[in-house]
């Protein structure tokens, strides 16, 4: 079941949103060569408790991190490491969900490390412009396959492909809730928009071929080629004009 949001549910997600944000845009500023991805954890704990809310990945499904940080063929559920450092040219996406009053926020980014390549710098911008194009689509009166092709349809038609394993999804009082918000699908397909649905919108998107395996960590996912992978979230909600970000600053 689909659950609408009443405005003073907007409320609350609103500000598990701008925490998210306040979150990763100060993990962006500290990232350079040198520093680990469990230095990364450390600052966003450390951040959300000082807003008064709760890591919402922390212990989900037995996920033993608090946030999600991924290094180049890693696509997703990257689990913070001391030893996982970053280096000159790599590229790092970095998932954030946080639990306030009750409510979820999540996002994610991905940001180069010192300089990188065209090749990195490319696919960055054309995952973000899927995201873009996402949220363009939610709209009332759309239908969700016309959001899952729009950021399809963006990727593919950059040389680019999406995986398709895992999905955006909606979200409010549960992390994950209905419906699944695939990154592939048909136009005018789907459950019809309606003000109020909250989504996490999250093209993962690679140069490859867009086929993903788990480690052997069960958590972190890599492309089964190797090729670069970068990941961008916003958690959004349908009004009756254009979406909203509620993850932003």
């Amino acid at each position: 079941m689909i659950v609408l949001k009443s405005p003073r549910e907007l409320k609350l997600m609103r500000e598990a949103g701008r925490i998210v944000a306040i979150t990763l845009a100060a993990l962006a500023e500290r990232i350079k060569p040198g520093i680990s991805t469990a230095q990364l954890e450390g600052w966003a704990v450390e951040i959300i408790r000082k807003h008064k809310a709760i890591p919402s990945f922390k212990g989900y499904r037995g996920y033993p991190g608090a946030i999600c940080v991924c290094v180049n063929r890693e696509v997703v559920h990257g689990i913070p490491r001391k030893g996982r450092i970053l280096r000159e040219g790599d590229i790092v996406s970095i998932d954030v969900g946080v639990i306030y009053r009750g409510y979820h926020g999540d996002a994610a980014i991905t940001v180069g490390v010192g300089e990188i390549s065209d090749e990195a710098r490319w696919l960055i911008e054309v995952t973000k412009g899927a995201l873009k194009a996402g949220i363009a689509a939610a709209r009332a009166g759309n239908r969700l396959g016309d959001v899952s092709w729009a950021i399809q349809s963006y990727a593919e038609s950059r040389g680019y492909n999406v995986v398709r394993e895992y999905t955006g999804h909606g979200i409010g009082r549960q992390m994950h809730e209905e419906p699944q918000v695939p990154n592939f699908g048909q136009p005018h397909k789907g459950v019809v928009l309606k003000p109020g649905m909250t989504f996490a919108l999250e093209p993962m998107v690679t140069k490859g071929s867009g086929e993903v395996k788990v480690l052997k960590d069960g958590w972190t996912v890599v492309t089964k080629d190797g090729a670069l992978a970068a990941h961008f979230e916003h958690t959004v909600a349908v009004t009756d004009g254009e979406a909203e970000i509620l993850t932003k600053l």
